[in-house]
This record gives structure tokens, C-alpha cells and sequence, in this order.
């Protein structure tokens, strides 16, 4: 028998998260994300050393940090560079659920020019989530009119493509 460089059940990238109480994160994403938690492996002084949950098709990650491993989480470091991108079924309930849980509200759930409804936030652990729904397909070209738009809105795109500098 060969043994498979990725093994069966896990997808080729899973997110590994620190957590500061970890036990309370499993609890927040099997609520808010609707998460099955597939294992738990409690360390000899009752924090967790590893624990996997099942997310869809997707596989998350995380124990507790150990600061003397440089394993720490991002409320000890002062916040993430990470955002965690999720499809959800209802994005305007699990944002709620998410802030009446005590996350707190980074970016308005909206809907968005590339078809999807989306809203940012920031777990109590310190994890940053956007959560969404995809709420229409929309083809390239009028995906590019809507970005452009979009950017115009916020003043970020310039009306016409800057001067070349001449040869």
C-alpha cells in the first residue's frame, strides 16, 4: 500500500490557528460557522494541543498557543496579517451570530460588484473572518465595468490611463 502525500480527508492547504482558548474558539466556530469539530487533543495541563474541525469541504486547525514555543496568538502579538475567507449558505445570520457572540464588526455585510454578499469581521481570538455569500454570477466583462466603477466610487481609479512618458 502507498501512503498518499496528503492524506485522505485533509485538502492541500489547511489553516492552522493559535488560539488563546482554544476550547472557547471551537466553541465560537462550530456556533457562528456551523464547524464540526473532528478532534480534540487535550495537553497534560489542560490546554489544547491540537484540535481539528471540519468546515464543508475544508479542514481548520488550531490549538492553544505555547508562547515558550513560539506558537502565540494573535492577541498576544497585537492582531493577524490573515483574513480567512468563508462561503456561508446566510451570510447576514452568521455575521450576526457572529457579532451577538462578540466579534467585532470590521467591514458592513454588502453587496459586492463580483456577485458576492459579503462582511468582514474579527473573532474574540483574534482571527479575522470575511464571510460570504455568492448571490449572482457575473460574466468577466461586466465584472471588469463594476470593478472600475467601484473604484471610481472611492476615488481609487484614475478616469483615464496616466500619461506614458516619452522615449
Amino acid at each position: 500500500m502507498t501512503v498518499k502525500p496528503v492524506p485522505e480527508g485533509y485538502p492541500r492547504i489547511t489553516p492552522y490557528l493559535c488560539v488563546d482558548g482554544a476550547a472557547a474558539a471551537i466553541d465560537f466556530y462550530v456556533s457562528v460557522l456551523g464547524a464540526t469539530e473532528r478532534m480534540r487533543m487535550p495537553a497534560p495541563d489542560g490546554r489544547i494541543g491540537h484540535a481539528e474541525l471540519e468546515l464543508g469541504n475544508s479542514v481548520i486547525m488550531l490549538a492553544d498557543e505555547y508562547p515558550d514555543l513560539g506558537f502565540r496568538s494573535p492577541n498576544t502579538v497585537g492582531g493577524s496579517p490573515v483574513t480567512l475567507h468563508v462561503y456561508v449558505e446566510d451570510v447576514d445570520a452568521v455575521f450576526a451570530k457572529a457579532l451577538g457572540l462578540g466579534a467585532t464588526q470590521l467591514s458592513a455585510v454588502k453587496d459586492e460588484f463580483y456577485g458576492d454578499r459579503t462582511g468582514q469581521f474579527e473573532d474574540p481570538f483574534g482571527h479575522r473572518w470575511n464571510v460570504a455569500t455568492h448571490v449572482e454570477d457575473v460574466p468577466p466583462q461586466e465584472m471588469e465595468r463594476r470593478a472600475e466603477e467601484a473604484a471610481r466610487s472611492l476615488g481609487s481609479a484614475p478616469d483615464a490611463a496616466p500619461p506614458r512618458p516619452e522615449a
